[in-house]
């Protein structure tokens, strides 16, 4: 099963992941794709490590997402990929085909056996940024999460902290 998780920052979308995920039973993994390219960032790392306590192994993966998770799904019951958009980041930055990528992670989530939670900003509903950079990265991203959303079992969006299912 895929549940498939958007919002805006700080909406609560991470929260909710974690509230679904943990209500199954089996052995936790979870994908986070952050890295700790600043001291603001490395605190925010470490706030979400502390939210999770020890309920979950945790796998620092920057770019190969979608080979972990294949990897994942033999040991763990469950995994939960955080985020998607800041996963988009990094992959533009090590100046990787992005749509192959995207392509990778979509065949690894096919066809995994094990329960998939993944987490992604909603990044579509600003405005039309000003530069080629950042639009590539909102176009990216926009794509992503439709693909996601279509092989998805689940989908939610959170706003103000409200989940409100949409599949």
């Amino acid at each position: 099963m895929i549940t498939f998780i958007l919002g805006g920052a700080k909406s609560g979308k991470s929260a909710f992941a974690l509230d679904l995920a943990e209500a199954l039973p089996g052995r936790r993994a979870f994908v986070a794709t952050a890295q700790a390219l600043d001291e603001e960032m490395a605190l925010r790392i470490e706030n979400h490590k502390k939210e999770r306590q020890n309920r979950w192994d945790t796998f620092e993966e920057p770019i190969e997402i979608g080979k972990l998770l294949r990897s994942l799904c033999q040991s763990y019951g469950i995994v939960l990929i955080d985020c998607l958009t800041l996963w988009i980041s990094n992959l533009i930055f090590d100046n990787r085909d992005v749509q192959r990528e995207r392509l990778l992670l979509a065949e690894s989530l096919k066809a995994a056996h094990c329960d998939v939670f993944i987490v992604s900003n909603e990044i579509g509903l600003g405005i039309v940024p000003d530069n080629p950079l950042a639009r590539q990265f909102r176009d990216d991203a926009g794509a992503l999460n439709k693909e996601i959303a279509a092989i998805s079992e689940h989908v939610y969006f959170v706003l103000a902290g409200v989940p409100i299912k949409i599949k």
